[in-house]
């Protein structure tokens, strides 16, 4: 007897009414491009229209090379997190399988277990599919419905540098990870991703006097950008830790001061714009009259529609298909 998957409906009902078993079935639907049709409904049933405000969950991004130590901070914040009561959902992005187009990581363990069982904690690991930005193509959509019912919601980034800084527009706190002996402050300025951070983290603060020096540089790289006030906190997950208990309170503090309505619109237009070019291309913003045009499209519309409702919006005045 075949069990048919639940539809998009009953997925948006079961989130909004914070059951967190929904989770997998939720990404799935978002992953497969053949139920589009059903990722629309679901995304606008769950989106701030219907919702009455933006979802309550913080969208977290934390990004950084290859290396850094990423999965491994993330895990011990976790287990901080969940300590506190807090839900937590992880998207980690992967880069592709050529031979498969999933993601290559998927298969791992990528985060420490933080001893806590059951649906509380949701990792989900997701294929870049070689799409600049250093998203993948659901990532967007997944964070923010996830958000309904998770109180954290994170988003891990495969690799940095100047193509792939759009978690900067995805979430609501971006925190960027470096490590000792990354490179003095012009390597930072060199790097791009220096300019999004709301927090700088760097990472083995173990080591001593060079993550103190690491430090020092991007506290001065951070200075000539005009982003000062961002926090750089030293911090390593090896027992006993340091710096947790720190970044735990900085991501708080800095979701307690931002404008998330202001901050999620921008992400919504941002990545409407994102998901616009990377399905039509550049025959999709000609069709529109341009870049700008485009821009000027979407700031005029309804501030409460989903990134989705505003791909179509796009497609439909270029007078483009839409599946």
């Amino acid at each position: 007897m075949r069990i048919e998957a639940p539809g998009p409906g009953e997925l948006a009902e079961r989130l909004r009414a914070r059951e967190l078993t929904a989770a997998p079935a939720v990404v799935t639907l978002l992953e497969d491009r053949s139920k589009r049709a059903q990722a629309r409904e679901l995304l606008a049933a769950l989106g701030p229209a219907a919702l009455g405000g933006e979802a309550p969950g913080q969208i977290v991004g934390m990004t950084g090379p290859p290396g850094v130590g990423k999965s491994t901070l993330l895990g011990a914040l976790a287990a901080r997190w969940r300590a506190g009561g807090r839900t937590v959902a992880v998207l980690a992005v992967d880069p592709s399988s050529k031979a498969s187009g999933g993601a290559l990581l998927g298969d791992r363990i990528r985060i420490a277990s933080d001893g806590v069982g059951g649906p509380e904690r949701f990792i989900r690991s997701m294929a870049s599919r070689e799409r600049t930005g250093g998203l993948a193509p659901a990532t967007r959509a997944a964070a923010v419905v996830l958000a309904v019912a998770f109180d954290v919601v994170v988003i891990e980034t495969v690799g940095v540098g100047q193509s792939e800084t759009d978690v900067a527009d995805a979430t609501d706190t971006v925190v960027v990870i470096v490590q000792p002996g990354a490179g003095d402050s012009l390597q930072f300025l060199k790097a791009g991703v220096m300019e999004v951070p709301d927090i700088l983290v760097v990472s083995k603060a173990d080591t001593g006097g060079p993550a103190q020096t690491t430090l020092n540089d991007a506290r001065a790289a951070l200075q000539v950008l005009g982003a000062e006030t961002a926090p750089v906190l030293a911090v390593s997950a090896l027992p006993p830790g340091q710096g947790i208990d720190e970044l735990e309170a900085a991501l708080a503090n800095h979701q307690a001061q931002l404008n998330v309505p202001e901050r999620r619109l921008q992400s919504r237009r941002s990545g409407a714009m994102a998901d616009f070019v990377s399905e039509y291309g550049e025959r999709g913003l000609d069709a529109v009259g341009g870049r700008r045009s485009a821009e000027r499209l979407l700031i005029a519309q309804d501030p409460h529609l989903d990134g989705q409702s505003l791909v179509e919006l796009l497609a439909r005045a270029g007078g483009l298909p839409v599946d």
